[in-house]
């Protein structure tokens, strides 16, 4: 046998159209190939499907995510897919495709079988549907909040089984310092006029009643009114379901009387761009978050953050920016804060431990101590 095992991989989750579930699924398969590793992805498909193939990884359009009882159908073919395969980890990232893969694990010889891993990457709902994703030999936590909510919501899963592997941000898509090229910029600015001579404070995330979209607005109001030449950027788009919650927060955005304030851009494609060019990035959210990329995105870039001191948000703060925490609603210190920062900005670390390598290489170690188990 070699002295280093290859190890035949398979993600598995519903699709692969966007998104941080995954972007993290392209990131973990491109790292497998590019260490000798056979990477499998089984997905209904998606806009993502070429670019995982251009790096190396193989797909199998299955549509395992959906949710009806006919999925189950699926259980024996993909009992004979690992063993025909040879996988030796099974990873899922979602409860569904969870559901059918640990069945179809557990039917098979447990001395010759994949070892069954699990990411949890959100605060699901506690019930029995759930719990499967605390079934996994190895359950990998994006977070210690998320690791906090698996150990009380599922006190039979073994501690010791709970890994924390945070996210990671490359330092090469978010190089410190960065500034956006000047075509971006001069396309920007002539199409955003509004933003001319004003302080930028960015509020980045779809638009929902959990992000904290009123106390951003409310937040500009209270800037504006005190003097300060801030304009406020709302950038994320609106499912058709959220139209409703949309219309509200211009009504809002009305009665404060912050139409020439605040911009609501929809959907943007250029978010590091963005974020680049502001004075403040904001994460408001009123639920804790179970990570908060876009923190960990800003931070990265060298811009300063102020966000709610709870979930993932909190964490990355304490590591990396403890002043920018705030008491969630805590509207006083929200405003004197940011005003304050706007004439002191805070001083940013240049280096922080939420690399993309970092994360892809607790991942690998994890599969790889799971298998070397069994030699």
């Amino acid at each position: 046998m070699a002295e280093k095992q290859k190890l035949t991989v398979l993600q598995v989750l519903p699709a692969l159209e966007s998104g941080g579930v995954e972007r993290g699924t392209l990131e973990v398969g491109k790292h497998l190939v590019e260490h000798g590793h056979r990477s499998i992805v089984m997905s209904a498909g998606g806009r993502l499907v070429e670019q995982l193939l251009r790096e190396g990884s193989e797909h199998v359009a299955w549509d395992i995510g959906r949710k009806r009882l006919s999925t189950f159908r699926l259980v024996l073919r993909l009992r004979r897919f690992l063993a025909d395969n040879k996988v030796d980890i099974l990873h899922v990232r979602s409860r569904m495709p969870a559901w059918v893969c640990h069945l179809a694990w557990k039917g098979m010889d447990p001395g010759n079988r994949p070892h069954f891993v699990t990411t949890v990457h959100g605060m699901y709902s506690v019930n029995a549907y759930s719990a499967i994703m605390a079934q996994g030999e190895a359950v990998i936590a994006v977070s210690e909040t998320i690791r906090d909510y698996i150990l009380q919501n599922y006190p039979q899963t073994a501690p010791d089984r709970v890994v924390v592997v945070p996210r990671g941000v490359s330092r090469h898509d978010y190089p410190f310092g960065y500034r956006p090229p000047g075509d971006w910029l001069a396309g920007w600015l002539g199409s955003q006029p509004q933003l001319a001579n004003k302080r930028l404070l960015v509020l980045p995330g779809r638009i929902t009643r959990l992000k904290g979209h009123e106390d951003f607005l409310q937040l500009i109001a209270t800037l504006v009114a005190d003097g300060h030449p801030v304009h406020g950027l709302i950038v994320g788009g609106a499912e058709p379901r959220k139209t409703a919650y949309l219309n509200e927060l211009r009504v809002l955005t009305r009665k404060l009387g912050l139409e020439q304030a605040v911009t609501f851009t929809g959907q943007r494609n250029d978010l590091r761009e963005i974020m680049a060019s502001s004075d403040i990035v904001f994460s408001l959210s009123t639920q804790p978050e179970a990570f908060g990329r876009t923190v960990l995105e800003a931070l990265s870039l060298g811009v300063p953050v102020i966000g709610y001191d709870h979930g993932g948000v909190g964490e990355q703060l304490k590591a990396m920016l403890p002043e920018g925490r705030v008491a969630l609603g805590d509207s006083a210190t929200l405003a004197a804060l940011t005003a304050r920062w706007l004439d002191n900005p805070p001083a940013i670390p240049k280096t922080h431990p939420y690399t993309l390598q970092n994360m892809l290489a607790a991942t690998l170690a994890i599969y790889t101590r799971l298998a070397e188990a069994d030699r």
